[in-house]
C-alpha cells in the first residue's frame, strides 16, 4: 500500500503541476481582456468573444482528444494537449491584431480542452477506489494554484511589463511535457481493458445514449453546461466588472486575486467532504451555494458585500469543479471513459462559448450587472437539481 500511496502521489503532482500551467493560461485571459480593452480599444463583444473563442477551442479538443484517449492511451493525449497549448500560449505573445489573437486562442484552447477531461480520467484509473474522488478533486485543487499565479503575475507583471510578457510567462509549460515522457504511466485500467475489447468511435458515442448509460450522459451534460456557462461567465469578466462598479483596473486586480484565495480551501473541503459524504451531497450543496453567491455578488452594493460574496462564489463555484471531474469519469466503464468524460466536458464548453459571449452582449445593451449575475445564479441551480434528481451516487464504486 505503501508503494500505491506514493504512486498515487506523484501522478498527482504529475498530472496536477499541468492543471496548474492551464490553469494559469485562463486565469491570466481575464486580466489580459480587462488590459486589451484599453491598449487594442476593445468593445465589449470583441472581449466577450475572445473569452467565447477560447471555449470553441476547447470544445473541439475535449471531443477529439477524448475520443483519442480510448484509443492511443491517456498519457500520449495528455502530453499533446499540453505542447498545443504551450506553443499557442507563447506564440500569442507576439500578436499585434485581434483575428490573429483569436486564432491562437482556438488552439491553446483545443490543448486545454482535450487536457484537463484525460487528465482526470488518467487519474480516476490509476489511483485506489477509497482515495479517488479525494485525490481527483486534489487534482483540481492545482487549477486554483494557477488561478492564483495568475493573478500574482497579472497584478505584478501586467500593468508594469505589458500583457505580452504575461504570456511568454505561461509558455512554460513547453519545458515541462519532456519531463512528463520521461516518467508518467499510463492507466493500467486502459492498457487491460484494450487487451479484452476494442470498439470504433461511432459504436463508444452510440454506448453514451444506451439504455444503460443515457441517464447518466443527460445529466452530466447539462450539469457540464450550467457549470462551464456560469464559471466562464462570470469569471472571464471579474476583473472588468469590478471596473464597471466603479473601481480601477489595479484595484480590481488586487480585490480578484483576494476573492482566488477563496479557491483553496473550496478544494481542500469538497476533498474532505466527497469521500464522507459523497458526490451528489458535494455537487448539490455548492452548486447552490455557488447560485447564491453568484446572486449576492450581482446585487451587492458596497465594497464589504462585493468581497463576502466573491469570496464565497470563488469557494463554492471551484468545490463544485472538484466534485463534477470527480464525479464524470466514474459514471461510465474503462473503454468508453475517455470518451463519455471528453463528450461531456465537450458539450459543457458550448456554454463556455455562450456564457461570455451573453454578457458581452448585455453590457453592450446596458443591462445590469445584477441581471447577469441573476441568469447565472439561476442556471447553477438547474445544474444543482440535474444532480439531485437524474445523479446516481459513486462513493466507493469500483470502475468497471
Amino acid at each position: 500500500m505503501k508503494n500505491k500511496d506514493v504512486s498515487s502521489r506523484k501522478l498527482l503532482t504529475i498530472a496536477g503541476t499541468g492543471w496548474m500551467f492551464d490553469a494559469m493560461d485562463v486565469g491570466m485571459l481575464s486580466f489580459i481582456i480587462a488590459a486589451l480593452k484599453v491598449e487594442w480599444n476593445l468593445s465589449a463583444e470583441q472581449m466577450g468573444w475572445i473569452g467565447s473563442i477560447n471555449s470553441i477551442g476547447m470544445a473541439v479538443g475535449a471531443l477529439i482528444f477524448g475520443l483519442m484517449a480510448d484509443r492511443v492511451g491517456r498519457k500520449s493525449v495528455f502530453i499533446i494537449t499540453l505542447l498545443l497549448f504551450s506553443i499557442g500560449s507563447g506564440a500569442s505573445a507576439f500578436t499585434t491584431t485581434i483575428t490573429m489573437f483569436l486564432v491562437l486562442r482556438f488552439f491553446i484552447g483545443m490543448g486545454l480542452g482535450g487536457e484537463l477531461p484525460v487528465a482526470s480520467t488518467l487519474v480516476s484509473e490509476s489511483v485506489p477506489v477509497e482515495k479517488r474522488g479525494r485525490i481527483v478533486v486534489l487534482l483540481e485543487s492545482f487549477w486554483a494554484v494557477g488561478w492564483l499565479v495568475a493573478a500574482v503575475i497579472s497584478y505584478f507583471v501586467i500593468p508594469k511589463f505589458g500583457w505580452q510578457v504575461a504570456l511568454l510567462i505561461s509558455a512554460i509549460p513547453a519545458i515541462y511535457t519532456l519531463y512528463l515522457r520521461m516518467g508518467l504511466p499510463d492507466s493500467p485500467r486502459f492498457t487491460e481493458a484494450k487487451k479484452r475489447e476494442k470498439i470504433s468511435v461511432f459504436q463508444s458515442m452510440a454506448k453514451l445514449f444506451s439504455k444503460e448509460y443515457g441517464r447518466q450522459t443527460t445529466m452530466l451534460w447539462v450539469v457540464w453546461f450550467c457549470v462551464v456557462f456560469s464559471y466562464y461567465g462570470m469569471f472571464l469578466w471579474l476583473p472588468s466588472v469590478m471596473v464597471m462598479k466603479g473601481f480601477s483596473l489595479i484595484k480590481s486586480f488586487e480585490y480578484v486575486l483576494i476573492m482566488t484565495l477563496a479557491q483553496l480551501p473550496g478544494y481542500f473541503t469538497a476533498a474532505w467532504f466527497i469521500e464522507k459524504f459523497g458526490r451528489k451531497f458535494v455537487l448539490a450543496v455548492y452548486l447552490t451555494g455557488t447560485a447564491i453567491s453568484a446572486y449576492f455578488f450581482g446585487n451587492a452594493d458596497t465594497t464589504a458585500l462585493l468581497m463576502l460574496s466573491g469570496i464565497l462564489l470563488s469557494f463554492f463555484n471551484l468545490g463544485a469543479w472538484g466534485g463534477l471531474y470527480a464525479y464524470t469519469p466514474e459514471q461510465y466503464p474503462t473503454i468508453i471513459r475517455g470518451t463519455g468524460t471528453g463528450m461531456a466536458a465537450s458539450f459543457g464548453r458550448i456554454g463556455g462559448v455562450l456564457g461570455p459571449l451573453l454578457v458581452g452582449y448585455l453590457v453592450a445593451g446596458k443591462t445590469s450587472v445584477s441581471m447577469i449575475f441573476t441568469i447565472f445564479c439561476i442556471t447553477v441551480l438547474v445544474g444543482a437539481a440535474a444532480v439531485v434528481f437524474l445523479g446516481k451516487e459513486t462513493k466507493s464504486k469500483v470502475l468497471e
